[in-house]
Protein backbone atom coordinates (compact mmCIF):
# COMPACT_ATOMS: atom_id res chain seq x y z
CA UNK A 1 0.00 0.00 0.00
CA UNK A 2 1.42 3.36 -0.99
CA UNK A 3 1.78 5.91 1.75
CA UNK A 4 -0.44 8.90 1.09
CA UNK A 5 -1.10 12.00 3.16
CA UNK A 6 -4.03 13.66 1.48
CA UNK A 7 -4.35 17.43 1.27
CA UNK A 8 -5.84 19.04 4.35
CA UNK A 9 -7.01 15.85 6.00
CA UNK A 10 -9.18 14.48 3.19
CA UNK A 11 -9.94 10.78 3.75
CA UNK A 12 -8.59 8.28 1.24
CA UNK A 13 -10.85 7.77 -1.76
CA UNK A 14 -12.71 9.95 -4.24
CA UNK A 15 -14.32 12.93 -2.54
CA UNK A 16 -17.71 13.85 -3.98
CA UNK A 17 -19.46 17.21 -4.05
CA UNK A 18 -21.36 16.84 -0.77
CA UNK A 19 -18.26 15.83 1.19
CA UNK A 20 -16.26 18.69 -0.32
CA UNK A 21 -18.93 21.25 0.50
CA UNK A 22 -19.17 19.88 4.04
CA UNK A 23 -15.58 20.98 4.65
CA UNK A 24 -16.11 24.45 3.21
CA UNK A 25 -15.67 23.88 -0.50
CA UNK A 26 -17.07 26.35 -3.07
CA UNK A 27 -17.72 28.98 -0.38
CA UNK A 28 -15.91 31.68 -2.36
CA UNK A 29 -17.59 30.61 -5.61
CA UNK A 30 -20.97 31.05 -3.91
CA UNK A 31 -19.87 34.62 -3.03
CA UNK A 32 -18.58 35.59 -6.47
CA UNK A 33 -21.31 38.18 -6.94
CA UNK A 34 -19.82 40.11 -4.02
CA UNK A 35 -16.19 39.89 -5.16
CA UNK A 36 -14.33 41.57 -7.97
CA UNK A 37 -11.68 39.77 -10.04
CA UNK A 38 -9.13 42.08 -8.42
CA UNK A 39 -10.25 40.85 -4.97
CA UNK A 40 -9.37 37.26 -5.91
CA UNK A 41 -6.05 38.31 -7.45
CA UNK A 42 -5.14 40.32 -4.35
CA UNK A 43 -5.76 37.37 -2.03
CA UNK A 44 -3.62 35.03 -4.09
CA UNK A 45 -0.87 37.64 -4.32
CA UNK A 46 -0.97 38.21 -0.56
CA UNK A 47 -0.72 34.47 0.08
CA UNK A 48 2.67 34.25 -1.63
CA UNK A 49 1.63 31.07 -3.48
CA UNK A 50 4.33 29.94 -5.89
CA UNK A 51 3.71 27.62 -8.82
CA UNK A 52 4.15 23.95 -8.03
CA UNK A 53 5.20 22.89 -11.52
CA UNK A 54 8.91 23.46 -10.95
CA UNK A 55 9.69 27.09 -11.76
CA UNK A 56 8.08 28.50 -8.60
CA UNK A 57 6.78 31.67 -10.29
CA UNK A 58 4.43 33.71 -8.05
CA UNK A 59 0.89 32.62 -8.95
CA UNK A 60 -0.73 35.89 -7.96
CA UNK A 61 1.60 37.77 -10.29
CA UNK A 62 0.66 35.46 -13.14
CA UNK A 63 -3.04 36.07 -12.44
CA UNK A 64 -2.48 39.84 -12.39
CA UNK A 65 -0.54 39.84 -15.67
CA UNK A 66 -3.28 37.84 -17.39
CA UNK A 67 -6.06 40.09 -16.10
CA UNK A 68 -4.15 43.24 -17.03
CA UNK A 69 -3.78 42.19 -20.66
CA UNK A 70 -6.50 44.02 -22.63
CA UNK A 71 -6.94 41.29 -25.26
CA UNK A 72 -9.98 39.02 -25.02
CA UNK A 73 -11.13 36.32 -24.79
CA UNK A 74 -8.88 34.96 -22.05
CA UNK A 75 -8.38 31.32 -21.12
CA UNK A 76 -7.37 29.15 -18.18
CA UNK A 77 -5.45 25.92 -18.76
CA UNK A 78 -4.94 23.26 -16.10
CA UNK A 79 -1.73 21.45 -17.01
CA UNK A 80 -2.08 17.83 -15.90
CA UNK A 81 0.38 16.36 -18.40
CA UNK A 82 2.65 15.18 -15.53
CA UNK A 83 5.33 13.17 -17.32
CA UNK A 84 8.15 13.99 -14.90
CA UNK A 85 9.69 10.61 -13.98
CA UNK A 86 8.48 9.60 -10.53
CA UNK A 87 5.84 12.34 -10.20
CA UNK A 88 2.49 11.11 -8.90
CA UNK A 89 1.03 14.12 -7.13
CA UNK A 90 -1.18 15.58 -9.87
CA UNK A 91 -2.67 12.16 -10.63
CA UNK A 92 -3.38 11.51 -6.93
CA UNK A 93 -4.96 14.94 -6.48
CA UNK A 94 -7.24 14.52 -9.50
CA UNK A 95 -8.26 11.00 -8.48
CA UNK A 96 -9.10 11.95 -4.90
CA UNK A 97 -9.93 15.66 -4.59
CA UNK A 98 -11.22 16.77 -8.01
CA UNK A 99 -13.55 19.38 -6.52
CA UNK A 100 -10.65 21.06 -4.70
CA UNK A 101 -8.96 21.49 -8.07
CA UNK A 102 -12.15 22.52 -9.86
CA UNK A 103 -12.95 25.10 -7.16
CA UNK A 104 -9.53 26.65 -7.80
CA UNK A 105 -10.01 26.61 -11.56
CA UNK A 106 -13.34 28.43 -11.30
CA UNK A 107 -11.85 31.08 -9.01
CA UNK A 108 -8.80 31.48 -11.26
CA UNK A 109 -11.04 31.86 -14.31
CA UNK A 110 -13.09 34.51 -12.53
CA UNK A 111 -9.91 36.29 -11.45
CA UNK A 112 -8.68 36.65 -15.04
CA UNK A 113 -12.21 36.90 -16.51
CA UNK A 114 -11.82 33.80 -18.66
CA UNK A 115 -15.05 32.24 -19.88
CA UNK A 116 -13.42 28.99 -20.97
CA UNK A 117 -11.09 26.63 -19.13
CA UNK A 118 -9.26 23.63 -20.57
CA UNK A 119 -8.31 20.64 -18.44
CA UNK A 120 -5.24 19.07 -20.08
CA UNK A 121 -4.83 15.61 -18.54
CA UNK A 122 -2.31 12.85 -19.30
CA UNK A 123 -4.24 10.47 -21.52
CA UNK A 124 -2.98 7.50 -19.48
CA UNK A 125 -4.68 8.85 -16.34
CA UNK A 126 -8.02 7.13 -16.84
CA UNK A 127 -9.18 7.23 -13.21
CA UNK A 128 -8.16 10.90 -12.88
CA UNK A 129 -10.01 11.77 -16.08
CA UNK A 130 -13.18 10.04 -14.86
CA UNK A 131 -12.95 11.78 -11.49
CA UNK A 132 -12.61 15.21 -13.09
CA UNK A 133 -15.46 14.49 -15.52
CA UNK A 134 -17.73 13.51 -12.63
CA UNK A 135 -16.73 16.59 -10.64
CA UNK A 136 -17.46 18.88 -13.57
CA UNK A 137 -20.93 17.41 -13.99
CA UNK A 138 -21.67 17.65 -10.25
CA UNK A 139 -20.44 21.26 -10.20
CA UNK A 140 -22.50 22.12 -13.27
CA UNK A 141 -25.66 20.72 -11.71
CA UNK A 142 -24.95 22.72 -8.55
CA UNK A 143 -24.55 25.93 -10.55
CA UNK A 144 -20.80 26.30 -9.96
CA UNK A 145 -19.86 26.22 -13.64
CA UNK A 146 -21.68 26.80 -16.90
CA UNK A 147 -23.90 29.83 -17.39
CA UNK A 148 -24.28 32.42 -14.62
CA UNK A 149 -22.02 30.78 -12.01
CA UNK A 150 -23.73 30.93 -8.59
CA UNK A 151 -25.89 33.83 -9.81
CA UNK A 152 -22.84 36.08 -10.34
CA UNK A 153 -23.40 36.82 -14.02
CA UNK A 154 -20.06 35.15 -14.78
CA UNK A 155 -20.10 32.09 -17.06
CA UNK A 156 -17.47 29.38 -17.45
CA UNK A 157 -17.31 26.53 -19.95
CA UNK A 158 -14.93 23.69 -19.06
CA UNK A 159 -13.41 21.45 -21.74
CA UNK A 160 -11.24 18.37 -21.24
CA UNK A 161 -8.31 17.61 -23.57
CA UNK A 162 -6.13 14.45 -23.41
CA UNK A 163 -2.39 15.14 -23.16
CA UNK A 164 0.14 12.95 -25.01
CA UNK A 165 2.31 10.83 -22.72
CA UNK A 166 5.65 12.36 -23.56
CA UNK A 167 7.68 14.69 -21.38
CA UNK A 168 7.83 17.76 -23.59
CA UNK A 169 4.03 17.67 -24.07
CA UNK A 170 3.78 18.79 -20.44
CA UNK A 171 5.62 22.06 -21.15
CA UNK A 172 3.13 24.92 -20.88
CA UNK A 173 3.31 26.17 -24.45
CA UNK A 174 3.42 22.63 -25.88
CA UNK A 175 0.16 22.04 -24.02
CA UNK A 176 -1.32 25.08 -25.77
CA UNK A 177 -0.23 23.65 -29.13
CA UNK A 178 -1.96 20.33 -28.40
CA UNK A 179 -5.18 22.07 -27.34
CA UNK A 180 -5.06 23.97 -30.65
CA UNK A 181 -4.85 20.63 -32.48
CA UNK A 182 -1.13 20.78 -33.28
CA UNK A 183 1.96 18.74 -32.43
CA UNK A 184 3.26 19.00 -28.82
CA UNK A 185 6.14 21.36 -29.57
CA UNK A 186 7.15 24.18 -27.21
CA UNK A 187 6.92 27.74 -28.49
CA UNK A 188 9.70 30.27 -28.43
CA UNK A 189 9.30 32.76 -25.58
CA UNK A 190 8.63 35.64 -25.32
CA UNK A 191 5.76 36.18 -25.85
CA UNK A 192 4.59 34.34 -22.76
CA UNK A 193 1.14 32.76 -22.42
CA UNK A 194 -0.13 35.50 -20.06
CA UNK A 195 -0.10 37.90 -23.02
CA UNK A 196 -0.21 35.60 -26.05
CA UNK A 197 -1.24 32.06 -25.22
CA UNK A 198 -4.03 29.82 -26.39
CA UNK A 199 -5.27 30.88 -29.83
CA UNK A 200 -3.02 33.93 -29.47
CA UNK A 201 -4.99 35.27 -26.50
CA UNK A 202 -4.00 35.86 -22.84
CA UNK A 203 -3.92 32.53 -21.01
CA UNK A 204 -3.31 31.46 -17.43
CA UNK A 205 -1.51 28.10 -17.43
CA UNK A 206 -0.92 26.38 -14.09
CA UNK A 207 -0.32 22.82 -13.03
CA UNK A 208 -2.84 20.80 -11.03
CA UNK A 209 -1.30 21.28 -7.59
CA UNK A 210 -1.00 25.05 -8.00
CA UNK A 211 -4.70 25.35 -8.85
CA UNK A 212 -5.60 23.09 -5.91
CA UNK A 213 -4.14 25.75 -3.57
CA UNK A 214 -6.28 28.64 -4.82
CA UNK A 215 -9.63 27.75 -3.24
CA UNK A 216 -8.27 27.39 0.32
CA UNK A 217 -6.54 30.76 -0.07
CA UNK A 218 -9.67 32.58 -1.27
CA UNK A 219 -12.03 30.69 1.07
CA UNK A 220 -9.97 31.06 4.26
CA UNK A 221 -7.76 34.05 3.49
CA UNK A 222 -4.05 34.47 2.75
CA UNK A 223 -3.16 34.67 6.46
CA UNK A 224 -4.44 31.15 7.03
CA UNK A 225 -2.42 29.92 4.06
CA UNK A 226 0.73 31.63 5.33
CA UNK A 227 0.39 29.84 8.67
CA UNK A 228 2.09 26.95 6.86
CA UNK A 229 5.51 27.03 5.25
CA UNK A 230 8.10 29.81 5.28
CA UNK A 231 8.01 33.52 4.49
CA UNK A 232 9.46 32.97 1.02
CA UNK A 233 7.80 29.59 0.37
CA UNK A 234 4.38 29.70 2.04
CA UNK A 235 1.88 26.87 2.22
CA UNK A 236 2.26 23.16 1.72
CA UNK A 237 3.59 21.05 -1.12
CA UNK A 238 2.94 17.49 -2.25
CA UNK A 239 6.10 15.38 -2.55
CA UNK A 240 6.49 12.09 -4.42
CA UNK A 241 8.68 9.28 -3.05
CA UNK A 242 9.75 6.36 -5.24
CA UNK A 243 9.77 2.60 -4.86
CA UNK A 244 13.24 2.61 -3.29
CA UNK A 245 11.53 3.78 -0.10
CA UNK A 246 9.84 1.60 2.52
CA UNK A 247 6.62 3.61 2.09
CA UNK A 248 6.55 5.09 -1.43
CA UNK A 249 3.77 7.46 -2.35
CA UNK A 250 2.82 11.13 -2.05
CA UNK A 251 2.98 13.27 1.08
CA UNK A 252 1.73 16.80 1.67
CA UNK A 253 4.03 18.73 4.02
CA UNK A 254 4.47 22.38 4.99
CA UNK A 255 7.25 23.93 2.93
CA UNK A 256 10.33 24.27 5.12
CA UNK A 257 9.91 20.77 6.57
CA UNK A 258 13.34 19.07 6.84
CA UNK A 259 14.16 16.65 4.05
CA UNK A 260 14.95 14.08 6.74
CA UNK A 261 11.32 14.08 7.93
CA UNK A 262 10.09 13.25 4.42
CA UNK A 263 12.67 10.52 3.84
CA UNK A 264 12.71 8.89 7.26
CA UNK A 265 9.38 9.62 8.96
CA UNK A 266 7.09 9.64 5.91
CA UNK A 267 8.98 7.32 3.58
CA UNK A 268 10.28 5.02 6.31
CA UNK A 269 13.84 5.14 4.97
CA UNK A 270 15.28 3.03 2.19
CA UNK A 271 13.55 -0.28 1.64
CA UNK A 272 16.91 -2.03 1.36
CA UNK A 273 18.01 -0.77 4.77
CA UNK A 274 21.28 0.42 3.23
CA UNK A 275 22.93 3.77 3.88
CA UNK A 276 22.02 6.79 1.79
CA UNK A 277 24.60 7.87 -0.76
CA UNK A 278 22.88 10.82 -2.46
CA UNK A 279 19.51 12.51 -2.89
CA UNK A 280 17.87 14.24 -5.84
CA UNK A 281 15.30 16.43 -4.03
CA UNK A 282 13.55 17.93 -7.05
CA UNK A 283 13.42 15.32 -9.78
CA UNK A 284 15.89 14.54 -12.58
CA UNK A 285 16.69 18.19 -13.30
CA UNK A 286 17.83 18.99 -9.74
CA UNK A 287 21.33 18.83 -8.30
CA UNK A 288 22.48 15.95 -6.10
CA UNK A 289 22.77 16.42 -2.34
CA UNK A 290 24.85 14.38 0.10
CA UNK A 291 23.32 12.66 3.17
CA UNK A 292 24.71 15.50 5.31
CA UNK A 293 22.02 17.68 3.71
CA UNK A 294 19.11 15.66 5.11
CA UNK A 295 18.36 18.40 7.62
CA UNK A 296 17.93 21.02 4.91
CA UNK A 297 14.46 22.61 4.83
CA UNK A 298 12.36 21.72 1.80
CA UNK A 299 11.85 25.19 0.39
CA UNK A 300 12.95 27.12 -2.68
CA UNK A 301 15.66 29.25 -1.10
CA UNK A 302 17.27 26.57 1.07
CA UNK A 303 17.61 24.07 -1.75
CA UNK A 304 18.83 26.69 -4.21
CA UNK A 305 21.52 27.82 -1.77
CA UNK A 306 22.57 24.17 -1.39
CA UNK A 307 23.06 23.89 -5.16
CA UNK A 308 19.84 22.08 -5.95
CA UNK A 309 16.14 22.86 -6.42
CA UNK A 310 12.71 21.78 -5.19
CA UNK A 311 11.36 21.24 -8.72
CA UNK A 312 7.95 19.60 -8.66
CA UNK A 313 8.67 17.63 -5.49
CA UNK A 314 9.94 14.31 -6.84
CA UNK A 315 12.54 12.95 -4.39
CA UNK A 316 14.93 10.18 -5.49
CA UNK A 317 17.26 8.54 -2.96
CA UNK A 318 20.36 6.55 -3.97
CA UNK A 319 21.81 3.81 -1.77
CA UNK A 320 25.48 3.34 -0.91
CA UNK A 321 25.65 0.62 -3.56
CA UNK A 322 24.15 2.68 -6.37
CA UNK A 323 26.34 4.14 -9.10
CA UNK A 324 25.92 7.87 -9.52
CA UNK A 325 27.27 7.56 -13.05
CA UNK A 326 24.58 5.01 -13.91
CA UNK A 327 21.95 7.36 -12.51
CA UNK A 328 23.09 10.37 -14.55
CA UNK A 329 23.28 8.17 -17.66
CA UNK A 330 19.61 7.31 -17.11
CA UNK A 331 18.78 10.98 -16.62
CA UNK A 332 20.71 12.10 -19.71
CA UNK A 333 19.19 9.28 -21.77
CA UNK A 334 15.73 10.41 -20.68
CA UNK A 335 16.26 14.03 -21.72
CA UNK A 336 17.85 13.04 -25.03
CA UNK A 337 14.94 10.72 -25.77
CA UNK A 338 12.31 13.26 -24.72
CA UNK A 339 13.79 16.25 -26.56
CA UNK A 340 11.27 17.21 -29.25
CA UNK A 341 14.09 17.82 -31.71
CA UNK A 342 13.04 21.23 -33.01
CA UNK A 343 16.02 23.08 -31.47
CA UNK A 344 19.42 22.03 -32.95
CA UNK A 345 21.27 23.12 -29.78
CA UNK A 346 19.11 20.86 -27.61
CA UNK A 347 19.49 17.87 -29.94
CA UNK A 348 23.25 18.35 -30.00
CA UNK A 349 23.65 18.89 -26.26
CA UNK A 350 21.50 16.05 -24.99
CA UNK A 351 23.00 13.49 -27.36
CA UNK A 352 26.57 14.65 -26.71
CA UNK A 353 26.09 14.41 -22.95
CA UNK A 354 24.82 10.85 -23.30
CA UNK A 355 27.83 9.92 -25.45
CA UNK A 356 30.29 11.41 -22.95
CA UNK A 357 28.59 9.77 -19.98
CA UNK A 358 28.60 6.38 -21.65
CA UNK A 359 32.35 6.71 -22.11
CA UNK A 360 32.66 7.32 -18.37
CA UNK A 361 30.37 4.37 -17.74
CA UNK A 362 32.67 2.21 -19.88
CA UNK A 363 35.67 3.15 -17.71
CA UNK A 364 37.13 5.77 -20.06
CA UNK A 365 36.70 8.74 -17.72
CA UNK A 366 39.57 11.19 -17.30
CA UNK A 367 40.09 14.89 -16.56
CA UNK A 368 39.93 15.94 -20.21
CA UNK A 369 36.65 14.11 -20.78
CA UNK A 370 35.09 15.43 -17.56
CA UNK A 371 35.94 19.01 -18.56
CA UNK A 372 33.75 18.56 -21.63
CA UNK A 373 30.57 18.32 -19.55
CA UNK A 374 30.85 21.88 -18.28
CA UNK A 375 31.77 23.21 -21.71
CA UNK A 376 28.83 21.55 -23.48
CA UNK A 377 26.35 22.63 -20.81
CA UNK A 378 27.63 26.24 -20.68
CA UNK A 379 27.70 26.62 -24.48
CA UNK A 380 24.06 25.58 -24.87
CA UNK A 381 22.56 27.14 -21.76
CA UNK A 382 19.32 29.00 -22.49
CA UNK A 383 19.39 28.40 -26.24
CA UNK A 384 16.27 26.23 -26.59
CA UNK A 385 12.59 27.16 -26.92
CA UNK A 386 11.89 25.48 -23.56
CA UNK A 387 13.87 24.67 -20.43
CA UNK A 388 14.67 21.05 -21.34
CA UNK A 389 18.04 22.15 -22.70
CA UNK A 390 18.99 23.31 -19.17
CA UNK A 391 17.72 20.24 -17.34
CA UNK A 392 20.59 17.74 -17.68
CA UNK A 393 23.07 20.29 -16.32
CA UNK A 394 22.38 20.34 -12.55
CA UNK A 395 22.45 16.55 -11.96
CA UNK A 396 25.55 16.04 -14.13
CA UNK A 397 27.57 18.97 -12.77
CA UNK A 398 26.67 18.22 -9.15
CA UNK A 399 27.50 14.53 -9.62
CA UNK A 400 30.92 15.39 -11.05
CA UNK A 401 31.56 17.80 -8.15
CA UNK A 402 30.40 15.50 -5.35
CA UNK A 403 31.58 12.14 -6.72
CA UNK A 404 34.68 12.93 -8.81
CA UNK A 405 36.18 9.47 -8.29
CA UNK A 406 33.28 7.87 -10.19
CA UNK A 407 33.96 10.01 -13.25
CA UNK A 408 37.72 9.64 -13.45
CA UNK A 409 38.08 5.91 -12.98
CA UNK A 410 39.87 6.38 -9.67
Amino acid sequence: MEGILFPRGVPEGLEGLDAYRARGGYQAVERLAGMSPEDVVAKVEASGLRGRGGAGFPTGRKLALTLECPETPRYVVMNGGEDEPGSKKDRVLMENVPHLILDGIILAAYAVQAEKAYLYINHGYEAATRAMETAIEEARQAGYCGADVAGSGFSLEIVMVPAPSNYVAGEDTAALEVIEGKEPLPRQKPPFPVTEGLFGKPSLVNNVETLANIAPIVNKGPESYRSFGTADSPGTMVFSLGDEMERPGVYELPLGTPLRHLVEECGGGLKSGKAIKAILPGGPSSGFLLPESLDLPLDHNSLREAGSSIGCGVVKVLTEDDSVVDEVVRIADFFARESCGQCPACRMETNMLVALLKKVQAGEGNDALVEQFGKVIAFNKGKGFCSLINMPGPPIESAVRLFPEEFRGA
